[in-house]
This record gives structure tokens, sequence and C-alpha cells, in this order.
């Protein structure tokens, strides 16, 4: 897989036939797969059906699910090219994680044979017979040693003609059950978000610079001897910052959904909730860059190299979900990791608005960090 750990999958056998029962046994002896066929990670609860896994999809609990529906284990159905929709493995799939569909889907053909290699062998023969003529003697010989082979939980060996019979494969159907019909449309927010967040960050710290122009002129020290205070030149660039972070990130994902057709409208609530939040932290953060240094040319290294690790770290080059589980953990220290989480639940899982808290809580907590920050780091500017 892609990440250090195991992919994580649900499974629901709806057949419960002596197949689907050998092949979800096979899937949970992988060691690249980490199989949950209950609604709970400890085995409590009664064991999946297709409308349980894919709620566990949707909430983002998993990222794939295997539903054996009724029929699969049905002989011969699904080699000989005639299998019916409804019995084919029906692989429920969050598709914001492009990788983890592919791995399963590929374990799936592996054990498809791995679970009755007989069976397989059998039912691959018969295909191959009728299109291509009898096995001579040599053979089927060949075939009899790989299916021994199988059979002992052995490798085939290179060449036999049991390898073969994997081209026929086992018929799936991966269902997009985050934005069904959505082509990738959804895609586009994605990338959206993890842009304008990083090109937010970018204008914050750019726009926080405004205190070091209004030190070199002489305008801060007059501002800061008004009535306003420092904590109050603070409070108004701050306000400022995030009103212009608020308006750059509208007309950003405005032209995406005028241009790319991007689904904004259906969206916009949860949108501009996580916008308002979103602008708020950054702004704080481009305060606090700009009191830490005392000249443009310092405030555009640093903001350079700080802001492009936490995109990298957070999510707004690299997507998060396809770095290891210990990246995707010191990610979350990063107010990138935060605000794409937030996008994602509004864009990918047509989350309500409540369900957005956790970011909205976390988002809030930076914002009154990086005030308190940025007013300690100011202090410098009052004794000038």
């Amino acid at each position: 897989t892609p990440t250090s750990g195991p992919t994580e999958v649900a499974i629901a056998d709806a057949d419960g036939s002596d197949y689907s029962k050998a092949v979800v046994a096979a899937l949970r002896s992988e060691g690249a797969l980490r199989t949950r066929i209950t609604p709970e990670e400890d085995g409590r609860g009664a064991t999946l059906d297709r409308a349980a896994a894919e709620k566990l999809i949707r909430s983002g609990d998993l990222p794939v699910a295997v539903v054996l529906p009724k029929g699969f284990g049905e002989s011969g159905r699904f080699w000989s090219g005639t299998t019916g929709a409804s019995a084919r493995v029906q692989l429920l799939a969050d598709v914001s994680d492009p990788i983890a569909p592919q791995v399963v889907q590929g374990l799936l053909q592996k054990v498809s044979f791995t679970a009755a290699p007989e069976t397989m062998a059998t039912e691959g023969l018969a295909m191959f017979e009728k299109y291509s003529g009898p096995l001579t003697p040599a053979q089927r010989a060949s075939v009899d040693q790989w299916v021994g082979e199988m059979r002992k939980g052995g490798t085939p060996r290179a060449g036999s003609s049991g390898a073969g019979a994997a081209a026929f494969g086992l018929p799936v159907v991966v269902d997009n059950v985050m934005q069904p019909g959505r082509g990738d449309t959804a895609t586009i927010s994605f990338y959206a978000a993890g842009i304008g967040v990083m090109f937010l960050l970018f204008s914050c710290a750019g726009a926080g610079g405004s205190l070091i122009e209004e030190e070199e002129s002489g305008t801060l020290a007059r501002l800061i001897g008004s009535r306003a205070g420092m904590s109050g030149v603070l409070a108004g660039k701050w306000i400022f910052i995030a009103m212009m972070g608020m308006l750059q990130l509208v007309v950003m994902f405005s032209w995406g959904a005028a241009v790319f057709g991007l689904p904004l409208a259906p969206h916009l609530p949860g949108f501009l909730v996580m916008t308002a939040f979103t602008a708020a932290a950054a702004s704080g953060f481009g305060l606090v860059l700009a009191a830490l240094c005392r000249t443009r040319a310092q405030l555009s290294g640093l903001s350079t190299i700080v802001i492009l690790t936490m995109s990298a770290l957070g999510g707004s080059m690299f997507p998060r979900f396809l770095m290891s589980e210990t990246m995707q953990k010191a990610g979350l220290v990063t107010f990138n990791a935060w605000a794409l989480d937030g996008y994602l639940k509004v864009f990918w899982r047509n989350s309500p608005i409540v369900d957005l808290w956790p970011q909205a809580l976390v988002l809030t907590g930076l914002t009154i960090a990086s005030l308190i920050a940025a007013r300690l780091l100011a202090r410098r500017w009052e004794t000038l």
C-alpha cells in the first residue's frame, strides 16, 4: 500500500455461501488489510450489511468496503462472463482516497484464487477451453500440479497454466458512494481548498507586513500613541485581513464553480462557515509572522519556509490520506490540515454544519493563540 500501515476495509457478506465465507476469511488473513465485519472495531454489534458498510464510508471511518452480494458463490457465474450486475462484487469507495480501492480490488483478485483454487481452476479452464480448444495431456498435468500447490498453500510456479486463469478475474464494480454521478467535480473542490488555503496564508502574511512598513514610516508609533493603542491596532489589522481572506476564498471558489463546475451552491452554508473560521485563523497567523520580523525581506523568507512546510504536512500540496499514519498525525499540528478536513466534510461528505465543530473549535483556538502571540511580540513596538 502507499501508506506504512494496512488499508482499512469493511466486509459485508450478503451471500453466506461456502465460497463467500472462504473469500472473507482470505481477506481477513491478508497482512495488507485491516478488516472490519461489524460496525465497531472491537467486533461488537451485528454483522455488517451493505447499508451499514456504506454508512461507515460516508462517515469517514473507512475508505472502502467490500460487499459480496447474493448469488456471488454460484458456481461458474462469475467466471463465465455472463454474471448479472446483482451478483458482482461491489466495492463501496470514498474516492477522495484513490489508492485504497485499487489495493483492495487487487487483493480481491488474489484471494478469489487462494480461497478455493480448485474451483477457480475448473471454471477458468472451462472458459479457456471454450474459446481456445481442449487442453493437451501435458497442459492438463500442469494445471493439476498448480491446483495441488494452491491447495497446500504454496505459491504456483511461474509459467503454470493456472496463471493464465487470472486473466478472467473477479467481476468487481466500484461504487463511489460519496459523490454518485458527480464525476470529477468533487475532486475540483478538494484541490480548490488545498490551493486556496495555501495562498490564503501567503496573502495574510503579506498583508500583516503592513505593520513593518508603518513602523518604518513612523505611522505605527502615532497609531500606538492614539486611543486605540497597540491592542486596537492589532484588532483592526486582524479584522481587515480576515475579511480580505474571506473575499479571496469566495472569489477562488466562485471561479471554480463558474469555470470548472465546482459544486459550490449546494454546499454554500458549510463553505461560508469554514471560510470564516479559516480566514480568521490565517489572519492571526499572518500577524504573528509580521510581528516576528523586522524587515519585509525577513518576512518574505520566513513566511515562504513556514507556509510551504505547513502546506506540505497539512495536505495542501499532497493529500494527507496518501501519507503514512505518522505523517498524517504530524500534519494535524498545522493550520492547513484542520481547514482542509473541514472543507472535505463540506464538499465530500455533505456533512451538516454541526459536524464541523471539531475543525471550527481547533481553528478558533489557533486564532486566539495567534492573537495572543502577536500581541506579546508586538510589545517591542511599544518600547520604541
